[in-house]
């Protein structure tokens, strides 16, 4: 088989690409890892190399469509290494960077757009936190991650 070039960004056609793995021949594979990796695959395992190539492509493709992460990634590197330990953030309160939240209420749709560094943006104003933003919809306190389902009303 032909080798292909580099993955494109759409998830659906990373999918693809990484579903025809399969099909390459194994000369094909090792000359991907040997264009991903700079060296010839440690084992002779088809499975192993067409998993960490399909897992190389990803790592490629993050790189170039989240760099949010990877400068969030980088400040907290640099955090550790000057300082020896790091922030704790809050586990599953806060989805990833791009994602959009929306809730109906009172016959309104609303819509959040979760941005880096845990802010967020409604209505064409930015916003440090959820509740903030069920505050301004509701006119009451409301727990933001509980307004927009991300847990449950009065727990944890």
């Amino acid at each position: 088989m032909r080798q292909q070039h580099p993955p494109t960004a759409s998830p659906a056609s990373m999918a693809t690409r990484i579903a025809r793995l399969t099909d390459w021949s194994w000369s094909d594979l090792t000359k991907e890892w040997h264009r991903l990796f700079g060296s010839n695959p440690p084992v002779a395992n088809r499975r192993f190399v067409e998993k960490r190539i399909a897992y190389r492509w990803q790592e490629i493709e993050l790189a170039k469509t989240d760099r949010t992460l990877l400068e969030h990634n980088r400040r907290r590197i640099d955090e550790l290494v000057a300082t020896g330990t790091l922030t704790r953030h809050r586990v599953g309160a806060i989805p990833v960077s791009g994602t959009e939240l929306v809730r109906f209420y009172a016959g309104v749709e609303h819509h959040v757009l979760v941005l880096p560094d845990e802010e967020f943006e409604y209505a064409g104003k930015r916003y440090p936190s959820l509740s903030m933003i069920a505050r301004e919809i509701t006119g009451t306190r409301w727990s933001g991650p509980a307004f927009f389902g991300l847990r449950k009303a009065g727990g944890r």
